[in-house]
């Protein structure tokens, strides 16, 4: 069997195996937690005998092994149960908002990448200069930031003080139709149907939470980038294509930025899990219909089902992520034994 092969198998069953621990976890998780789903779906006015009746229907009166092997089930059949508060299935409602999340954490990315990168480029250029004190400074204070806190100071600053910002209040305007649904990416979706006044509502209503979590997760790219950085520029056989001439711009773009570009990917992979499932606070502040405010209304009703179905969603787009980012370090870097 080819390296390559064995590798990408490898990590296959790797990933497969988190997400069975990650099932494992989440059923537990709900009978170690005190309270009686059959309880809690009854309502707190229900009788004892509506109680048992609920959890003959949710399989509750059956061992634990019957139970997981019954939730095990659904699972690979694609069924994440119903939302106890809605009715609906937990897998059509993280679907729908599912593409907002998605628009958020894009945006949010593009923004700290862009900026972590340069800043830590910049860093590594002009290292001991004021320049490189200042990157350092934001790195500082980007890590050191309270999500909630400063997504409400920047919702006071922006909207409250300076006007610069829509109200916090969902996606679009009230009264702004939504373009025709193809992505789901309002952004994406208006500039399709060529409706440019929801395309500048929908971007007037994003820069400020995604600049928010942008802030935040550009910090550790910032550190990697300039770590990075300098341990490339500082290696013999970029000393040594400075000693037969080549271009700064060539030795900082060709060669220190390539080679330094893999611990980078890793940080990238790390920042883009952490964005798809640490925005529930920044969506919540900011009223946007995703996938985070959809956890954290759940979790104020103790929604089990939506909570459950939240976290494995979550599993998967990071274990996901993480696999291709794996599976990408081949082609990037030749050098990487596979075997």
């Amino acid at each position: 069997m080819p390296r390559l092969l064995r590798y990408v198998l490898r990590r296959i069953g790797l990933a497969l195996v988190t997400l069975a621990g990650v099932v494992v976890f989440v059923f537990l998780l709900t009978h170690i937690l005190p309270s009686n789903p059959a309880a809690l779906r009854a309502g707190p006015l229900a009788n004892a005998e509506l109680i048992r009746k609920y959890e003959r229907e949710m399989g509750l009166d059956q061992p634990l092994y019957v139970q997981f092997t019954r939730y095990a089930g659904e699972i690979l059949s694609g069924n994440l149960g119903e939302s106890w508060k809605t009715g609906q299935p937990v897998l059509k409602e993280l679907g729908d908002r599912l593409p907002a999340t998605l628009e958020l954490a894009a945006t949010a990315f593009a923004m700290a990448l862009i900026i972590g990168v340069l800043l830590g480029v910049l860093a590594a250029v002009y290292a001991g200069t004021w320049i490189d004190q200042g990157v350092r400074l934001y790195a500082t204070l980007g890590a050191a930031q309270a999500l909630f806190w400063l997504a409400l100071l920047c919702v006071h600053v922006f909207y409250y003080s300076l006007g610069w910002a829509p109200a916090p209040l969902d996606r679009l305007t009230i009264g702004v139709p939504e373009p025709p649904l193809v992505t789901g990416l309002f952004t994406v979706d208006s500039l399709l149907a060529g409706q440019f006044h929801t395309l500048l509502d929908a971007l007037n209503h994003l820069w400020l939470p995604a600049l928010v979590l942008a802030f935040v997760v550009s910090a550790p790219i910032v550190k990697m980038t300039r770590g990075s950085m300098l341990d490339t520029l500082n290696s013999d056989f970029v000393r040594t294509a400075r000693a037969i001439g080549v271009s700064r711009r060539s030795v900082v773009v060709g060669d220190g930025l390539r080679n330094a570009f893999i611990p980078i990917l890793t940080m990238i992979g790390i920042v883009f899990g952490y964005l798809i499932a640490g925005n529930v606070v920044v969506e919540k502040v900011f009223s946007w219909a995703g996938i985070g405010q959809y956890a954290w209304n759940a979790l104020t009703i103790n929604d089990f089902n939506a909570v459950q179905g939240f976290v494995i969603l979550i599993a998967v787009i990071y274990v996901g992520i993480n696999l291709a980012i794996d599976l990408a370090y081949g082609f990037i870097d030749p050098r990487i034994r596979l075997g």
